[in-house]
């Protein structure tokens, strides 16, 4: 099973829910074979300390073989201490290890409300926490989506239908391989 665990991002903000890429990464792992079920415990809004009182619910309830990891995007808009969402991301990122699951992170950048520093502080937590983990990383969700106004909802900061399966396409480049290395697929 795969648990994508997230926020707006991942739960189809402002569309249907089988218009989001997390519900097109279920009809692809379908259609190319995969065993996999994909369960989203992504809810609009959460923050990385949302997220750590919900995880330990999510992981005893799925026990997945892979979790997609994409928080931290609602800390950076709300201008939170960089130190926490980083450290808030590494327990995420343990409590799912100790529990089986293979981690894919996904990185996110945030609007340059708060300033230069605050937005490249925010924008280096990802590949840090990937390096010091061993973690494969989706650099930039958004990556192709984000400044292309076709691809994205009125407000600026969600993707519309057009823009879902390119984000999808993303992520799917970073999870293809441990998708082919990982063996617990079919059980759980």
């Amino acid at each position: 099973m795969i648990l994508v665990f997230g926020d707006s991002l991942s739960a189809a903000y402002g569309l249907r829910p089988e218009q989001g890429w997390v519900a097109l990464l279920a009809q692809r792992l379908q259609s190319q074979g995969y065993g996999y079920q994909v369960v989203n415990a992504s809810v609009s809004g959460e923050t990385t300390a949302g997220g750590l009182t919900r995880l330990p619910r999510a992981l005893r309830l799925h026990q997945p073989a892979l979790m997609i990891l994409e928080l931290g995007g609602n800390d950076g808009l709300r201008g939170l201490p960089v130190a926490a969402t980083r450290d808030n991301l590494a327990q995420l990122v343990q409590l799912a290890r100790a529990a089986g699951a293979r981690v894919l992170l996904v990185g996110i950048r945030i609007p340059p409300n708060y300033g230069p520093r605050y937005t490249q502080e925010f924008a280096a937590v990802f590949p840090a926490l990937a390096n010091q983990y061993h973690l494969a990383l989706v650099p930039f969700l958004l990556e192709g989506v984000a400044l292309d106004a076709t691809r994205m909802q009125q407000d600026g900061l969600h993707p519309n239908a057009r823009g879902e399966p390119q984000v999808l396409d993303t992520v799917w480049q970073y999870l293809l391989p441990l998708l082919k290395n990982n063996t617990r697929a079919g059980g759980r």
